[in-house]
């Protein structure tokens, strides 16, 4: 007899035949009382070695995907910090009104809207936060059955005192360092809290969501030795596409000011990084993405330990990509794909056998799915897409466009493209458009907008793109 996974409160199934031909001896119930570990990277690249990358050393990220659904075609709302999470965490996606800066806020940006952290805890759930979720602690408080916890160490984690004594002044140290292996990390500390409360939530009875934000890899680029001394830096290198992409608008570029307000960068916009610095960086990168990883694995073993994982749904997400000199671009805050994609893992309880997902995906789904994995009923207003249907999928994709926008670019991206249109942020008028056909050129070096033979191609994501851009202006 074949055996079923059925999605919620026995209500909801995705019982499709390659999902039920991998469920395991005994049915596995998903629904009421299912747990949420919710983990959050800031600044996440997708590339890792469970993507396929050859410089990534992150042998717990990639132990966790041999074992969940691993998203190849994630992209976030927005590619900055504020903005994407608040987009992630209401499940609206962004527009002229919501989302559009730096230090967006949930709360304040879609007020009355629950995050998802207020939907389970209406439901049912203790809800926590600790490290970064949201992009200030201050938004959507009621959320939360606690007050949103984060290390009091500033996340700059400059080990050296005076680079401590730059930051405690006001100022800003290098991008990069490294670490002092005494040196206690403001991640360490959103770890021991974590691990701390997971053992006090597995025994209080009640379903909890909880949410972990690690800072690393964030600027600066700051870890222990230990993870520095993991990587051969002639091994990394440097990026291969250092030059703006042919044909592009002037609008796709941008001078970078995030690492710029560094010391040990260049100030002025019209100087480059030295090729000496950018070595470096990108060694710090790497760096922090293996101390990070580090941490996930203590977390997700401390999960393993206490008898967690046949009841609890584990979801790892970056906020946005980051430019690591393709385009001669660092940070993120742009429309290129090294800035939208963002690894997305999702591991349902008691999976045992890695899936990928070939279907496009938004981080704006992860609200829909997340309901639907714990037999939630969903509120009205989210605008992403429940994945639950491809779930367990081998091979199949959903066909799919995604929607992203930083201030006046606006990109639908799909399976086989990647186009946006630009307008300018004070009259509105069209500055720019770029096509990048992702299956001969995925690293968008060429842009094909004006070539004869995509013009059908352009004219028809051009509506797809109005059209998203129509949903995403709903009330």
């Amino acid at each position: 007899m074949r055996k079923k996974w059925t999605l919620g409160l026995g209500a909801i199934c995705i019982g499709l035949s390659s999902f039920c031909d991998w469920a395991p001896d005994q049915v596995r119930s998903v629904g009421e009382g299912v747990n949420v570990l919710f983990i959050a990277i800031d600044d996440l690249r997708p590339e890792l070695g469970c993507y396929g990358s050859r410089l990534a050393i992150t042998p717990n990220l990639d132990a966790f995907a041999n074992k969940a659904h691993v998203f190849d075609r994630a992209v976030c709302a927005v590619p900055v910090c504020g903005a994407s999470r608040a987009s992630l965490m209401t499940g609206l996606r962004p527009n002229d009104d919501r989302f559009r800066t730096f230090a967006s806020r949930a709360d304040e940006d879609a007020p009355g809207v629950p995050i998802i952290a207020a939907w389970f805890k209406k439901h049912g759930y203790v809800t926590v936060s600790n490290g970064k979720i949201l992009h200030k602690n201050k938004d959507s408080m009621g959320a939360w059955s606690e007050k949103a916890w984060r290390p009091e160490r500033d996340f700059r984690d400059y080990q050296n005192p005076e680079n401590l004594a730059l930051v405690e002044g006001g100022g800003q140290g290098p991008a990069v360092e490294y670490g002092n292996p005494n040196a206690v990390y403001g991640d360490e500390l959103t770890l021991e809290k974590s691990l701390a409360d997971l053992e006090r939530l597995s025994q209080g009875g009640q379903p909890f969501f909880l949410g972990v934000g690690f800072f690393k890899p964030h600027l600066p680029f700051c870890a222990p030795g230990q993870f520095w001394d993991l990587h051969n830096p002639d091994s990394i290198g440097l990026a291969e596409n250092r030059y703006a992409p042919n044909n592009v608008p002037e609008a796709a570029l941008h001078s970078y000011g995030e690492l710029r307000k560094y010391k040990d960068i260049p100030d002025d916009v019209n100087v480059g990084v030295p090729d000496s610095t950018q070595r470096v960086l990108r060694h710090g990168y790497f760096a922090c993405v293996s101390y990070v990883d580090h941490l996930l694995g203590r977390l997700l073993e401390k999960l393993e330990e206490l008898g967690l994982e046949e009841n609890t749904a584990v979801v790892i997400w970056g906020d946005h990509g980051w430019q690591l000199g393709e385009h001669n671009l660092w940070a993120k805050h742009c429309n290129f794909q090294t800035s939208l994609r963002v690894p997305l893992l999702l591991r349902l309880p008691g999976q045992t056998e890695e899936f990928r997902v070939s279907s496009m995906a938004e981080l704006t789904d992860l609200y829909p799915t997340l309901c639907s994995i714990a037999g939630l009923e969903k509120p009205v207003h989210l605008e992403g897409t429940d994945l639950s249907a491809v779930l367990g999928l081998r091979g199949d994709s959903m066909p799919r466009s995604t929607f992203s926008k930083f201030h006046g670019g606006e990109t639908v991206t799909t399976a086989m493209y990647s186009y946006t249109e630009f307008r300018s942020r004070k009259t509105g008028k069209a500055v720019g458009e770029m096509l990048f056909d992702l299956e001969i050129d995925p690293n968008e070096n060429n842009n094909v907008v004006s070539e004869p033979e995509y013009r059908q191609v352009m004219l028809s994501l051009s509506l797809e793109l109005d059209s998203l851009r129509r949903l995403a202006k709903r009330p």
